[in-house]
């Protein structure tokens, strides 16, 4: 990522290590800079980070979404895309999701 790349977090659970899923878009934002950090989360846990701005919106579920998401190929196991964290997705699939989600807070 860079500076003003667009993220969309996708949340495949409701809770980290719970088995309650929630299985929608949960965030926008617009990466602020080029720096990359380490922020330490306790416990040993020191993941690297961006800052990003974050923009109110509605977490959007994906089910309604699959068969119009051309980065899922698999829409029967559509949830393998997401195993391996960051990916970048085209455009007009960003723009669909976004759209979405930002609908009720342009």
């Amino acid at each position: 990522m860079k500076k003003d790349d667009w993220v969309i977090y996708y949340s495949s659970k409701e809770e980290l290590g719970k088995p309650v899923p929630c299985q929608k878009f949960t965030a926008i934002g617009q990466v602020s800079d080029d720096e990359v950090y380490a922020y330490d989360m306790g416990g040993g846990f020191v993941p690297f980070r961006r800052r990003v701005h974050f923009y109110a919106c509605d977490e959007v579920t994906i089910m309604p979404l699959i068969p119009k998401l051309s980065f899922i190929t698999n829409k029967q196991h559509w949830g393998g895309v997401f195993r391996f964290g960051m990916l970048k997705i085209p455009k007009s699939d960003f723009l669909l999701i976004a759209k979405k989600m930002v609908k009720n807070n342009a």
